[in-house]
């Protein structure tokens, strides 16, 4: 209120206006009455410039809901500048402009504000003389057909003649919102009447009209009322419809509320124990990933092993391929040595046949050299003891390779044996393990199948139950979509009723008595048949809670079905899961057979390993032996090559020696005579 006046004096001082004394004590003491506020300047004298100002404000200013204005001796001007403000206001519901002589403009701006306006419900206009102006008052009910709010309208003292009263009649044909119009003390006449009466056959919503003192006939007014009463009885059957359907939509609604509150409950259950599933599923999955990544895990290092074993089963092939290549070098220098022995006893005897032959035939002649041939002895024989001595550390080599295969065979055998005691030990400690994972398992399986049967018979009673009540929720919402249809077919049919019952109204004219009567009974016919309907809708939701019945004891059995059908997937299940655990029991024996072959293959690997490092070690030693030995036989084979060339020189000396010693002799001379 505060800033209604504020705003008040600003635009009087923006305009240069003086503002009125008794329009700011009427703003001071404005007060709210009943929850709404009030604009009481009844009796004041208002200027142009100070309608123009509220004009203003009521136009930016939404705080009043009733502004009063009765006997202000309102200009055209001022009322036309008040009124061209109050069209876009959207608070004020009533308008008082009692007493205020508004004429032609005065009507075409009301006509304005009714066109435009779409919150004002009553409009008082009692003592003016809107019907003198013909223009201006046909405007004003052009206004009035338009508009969509306007409940009460007092037209009294207004100089209405039967022209104006069949303008207004127009608007009313057209009007669908007005209910109450008061025009008494205005000159409407029989003409008037009659067309007023013409009016209330097309209207449905006037249902009190006050035409005293227009100089009607008394048989104009009498229908006039009853036409007003058939009004009011059809809007109190139109209530009393509309109440009974919003009854029974609240019904309806209250019903889908609680199947949909019964149904989200359902659901977030259901989505409750999908969760615990889901849950238990995943753990079950986890667990079963787990130990597929340890089978897989094992597998994989039983194929490491395996290509362990594989790559040392290779490396003991090629050490024992190297060994034997060694055996069969050993036996080619052997045999290369008995050769070399043979050759050289072979020359040896050869040398000591052409030595003896040469002897006998030269003994005679080599006595000076017989000296030179012990020397030469003694050197063979020197050279004899030699071999001999070479013979006895090949055959020391040999007892020192037959000592380390010995031993070698010895290390297998223990280790053989160490081997089997393991195998017994880790056998033992295999089959503890085997029965104590065979009791894990046992429990965990028990357990989980425990589990997994109550969550099964809680998904599948919580499925049956939600599959009730999307059923019962489907045939509820078809029922009421029956319902409805069947409650618009009545309402068509009521509607239909209602014109015909029109049409025949303003065909008897003349037998309207008995026309009251006949839709006086219809009306109480349909109000029996409505409560007929009404019945046999009862009627028809017995049987529906009949077949809900029904319907229930067929779930019932249904579940019935359903818990065998559990039973035996239950059953399926449990073999099942016999199966997967015969499985896993083979895997987990599988598992620890192939760790005691881990430990066993990690054992015999450590044992390779050991005896391939002696294997090498010795293999080293007798390499480093043959090459020396080797090294021997080739200085030895240079100095018996050396003798060798020493020897034919001496023997060549020796011959060319006794050729000239023989040829020097007497004895030659003496040869031939003989």
């Amino acid at each position: 209120m505060e800033d209604f006046r504020r705003s008040y004096l600003r635009l009087c001082k923006e305009g240069g206006i003086d503002a009125q004394e008794s329009v700011l004590a009427q703003l001071h003491d404005a007060r709210t009455v009943t929850g709404s506020c009030r604009l009481d300047l009844r009796g004041q004298s208002i200027t142009v410039d100070t309608c123009s100002v509220l004009g203003r404000v009521l136009q930016s200013d939404a705080v009043f809901t009733e502004v009063l204005l009765s006997d202000c001796m309102l200009s055209e001007e001022g009322v036309k500048l008040l009124l061209n403000g109050l069209c876009s206001n959207t608070t004020v519901k009533v308008l008082d402009l009692k007493g205020n002589n508004m004429r032609g403009t005065g009507a075409e701006a009301l006509g304005q504000l009714l066109v435009r306006n779409k919150m004002l419900r009553r409009l008082v206009l009692e003592w003016n003389a809107l019907g003198m102006w013909e223009e201006g008052f046909g405007v004003f009910c052009e206004g009035l057909a338009s508009n969509t709010s306007l409940a009460q309208l007092d037209l009294r003292n207004n100089q209405i003649n039967h022209q104006g009263a069949a303008e207004l009649c127009i608007a009313l044909k057209r009007n669908s919102t007005l209910q109450e119009l008061d025009l008494r003390w205005n000159n409407i006449g029989l003409l008037g009447g009659r067309s007023i009466l013409e009016a209330m056959q097309q209207n449905r919503t006037l249902n009190k009209l006050e035409m005293a003192g227009n100089n009607i006939p008394s048989d104009t007014l009498r229908a006039i009322e009853q036409s007003m009463n058939h009004n009011a009885d059809r809007q109190s059957t139109l209530r009393e419809s509309r109440s009974r359907t919003q009854v029974l939509s609240k019904e309806i609604q209250l019903l889908k509320e609680e199947k949909s509150r019964q149904f989200l409950s359902l659901m977030e259950t259901i989505d409750r124990q999908k969760d615990e599933m889901g849950r238990s599923s995943r753990n079950s999955s986890i667990r079963l990933g787990q130990l597929q990544e340890v089978l897989s895990e094992q597998k994989s290092s039983v194929n490491s092993l395996t290509a362990k074993l594989q790559m040392t089963e290779a490396a003991l092939a090629l050490s024992e391929q190297k060994a034997h290549d060694l055996g069969e070098l050993l036996t080619r220098v052997k045999l290369e040595k008995a050769e070399l022995r043979d050759r050289q006893s072979r020359e040896i005897k050869k040398e000591q046949e052409d030595s003896a032959l040469k002897e006998a035939k030269l003994l005679k002649e080599v006595n000076s050299a017989s000296e030179k041939n012990l020397q030469l002895r003694n050197k063979l024989e020197e050279t004899e003891r030699r071999c001999k001595t070479q013979q006895d550390q090949i055959f020391e080599l040999k007892q020192e390779l037959t000592n380390t295969t010995a031993e070698l065979k010895l290390r297998l055998a223990q280790t053989e044996e160490r081997l089997e005691m393991e195998k017994r030990r880790s056998k033992q400690a295999l089959e503890d393990m085997d029965g104590l994972r065979q009791k894990e398992v046992d429990h965990l399986t028990r357990h989980q199948e425990e589990s997994e049967r109550a969550l099964q018979e809680r998904i599948l009673k919580l499925e049956g139950q939600r599959i009730q009540l999307e059923e019962e929720l489907s045939r509820v919402k078809a029922s009421l979509v029956t319902e409805r249809a069947q409650a618009e077919e009545e309402l068509g049919k009521v509607r239909a009723q209602v014109r015909l019952e029109e049409q025949q109204h303003l065909t008897s004219l003349e037998e309207k008595l008995r026309a009251v009567r006949q839709s006086r009974d219809e009306s109480q016919n349909h109000c029996t048949h409505q409560k007929q309907t009404i019945a046999e809708l009862h009627a028809k939701v017995g049987q529906q809670s009949i077949e809900m019945d029904t319907l229930r004891r067929r779930i019932d059995e249904l579940q019935q079905d359903l818990a065998g059908k559990e039973q035996e997937k239950v059953a399926e299940v449990t073999r099942v899961r016999v199966e997967l655990q015969e499985q896993i029991g083979h895997l987990q024996a599988e598992r620890t057979a192939q760790s005691g072959l881990k430990e066993k293959i990690a054992a015999l690997e450590r044992e390779m390993k050991v005896l391939s490092t002696a294997h090498r070690e010795a293999l080293l030693d007798k390499e480093s032996e043959i090459s020396s030995l080797l090294e021997r036989l080739r200085i030895r084979e240079g100095e018996i090559q050396r003798i060798r060339e020493d020897e034919a020189q001496r023997a060549s000396f020796l011959q060319n020696a006794i050729l000239t010693y023989v040829q020097g002799s007497p004895l030659a001379h003496f040869s031939p005579k003989k």
